[in-house]
């Protein structure tokens, strides 16, 4: 199967596994419309795959999502109806994400940031290479977490942890991300594909059935949760774009990166 994707998300075919890239190296993979809109598409369109058994999601470059492409921001905080277009595909990213019927490995291959954070805690299984990091620093910059960390961190880790993590937007190391439930294992950075690709095959080689439906069976822990939390979290996210707090932010950013 051929997937139709913008430039910004490549899928690759090894076998029964597919390979999801994000591809935006020269940004660090920050999450454009291209990139937003391509994510979203490659797990509408694996459903359509009648060959896949298991993904992966991993980064081009150095990073696997430094999170939301900040120099996007200024629209979305003036233009309503692209800011509820904006978040409403948000959420549709995380309900295909946990609707996807193949497991989905991720490899973190570097900072996981922000909404990155949240798409690599939503894959099945998470590597990381010894570099990677996570951190979600919504509140840093006027903003509410309300694209999943606050509906998934507290089924990973003590809702105490969580609360101290989202409200500073602590930088955490992949050993520390080990610790705390983020992720699975962490791997020296050479070897990050090839242990991720090794979990991938085999996990393929399973009964699909009994592997799809055991997945959906776990995942339905995640969708109460996302269904309780996500909707307040989202809407209220939407608001904090439009607060001073925010717009100063932004435009420190902006000026700090010459592009004002």
């Amino acid at each position: 199967m051929e997937y139709d994707l913008p430039e910004e998300v490549r899928v690759e075919l090894d076998g029964p596994v597919r390979i999801i890239t994000l591809n935006r190296p020269e940004k660090f993979n920050t999450v454009n419309p291209g990139l937003h809109r391509g994510l979203r598409l490659a797990f509408e369109q694996m459903q359509d795959d009648r060959e896949v058994r298991a993904a992966i999601l991993t980064g081009a470059g150095k990073a696997f999502s430094a999170g939301g492409d900040i120099s996007t921001f200024g629209d979305t905080a003036t233009d309503i109806d692209w800011r509820r277009y904006q978040l409403r595909g948000t959420r549709h990213l995380a309900d295909r994400m946990l609707d996807c019927h193949v497991p989905v490995v991720a490899a973190i291959n570097g900072a996981a940031v922000g909404l990155g954070c949240s798409i690599a805690v939503l894959c099945d299984i998470v590597f990381a290479s010894e570099k990677a990091y996570f951190a979600d620093p919504h509140v840093a910059v006027g903003l509410v977490a309300g694209d999943g960390g606050a509906a998934s961190w507290p089924l990973m880790m003590s809702i105490l942890k969580a609360k101290e993590l989202l409200l500073l937007g602590t930088r955490v190391s992949a050993q520390e991300a080990l610790g705390l439930g983020l992720v699975n294992r962490v791997v020296p950075h050479d070897d990050l594909m090839t242990e991720a690709l090794a979990l991938a095959h085999r996990l393929a080689k399973l009964p699909p059935a009994s592997v799809q439906d055991t997945k959906r069976s776990l995942n339905l822990h995640m969708k109460r949760a996302f269904h309780g939390v996500m909707d307040f979290a989202i809407a209220a996210e939407s608001e904090s774009f439009v607060t001073p707090e925010h717009h100063a932010k932004v435009e420190e950013f902006m000026t700090r990166k010459g592009e004002k």
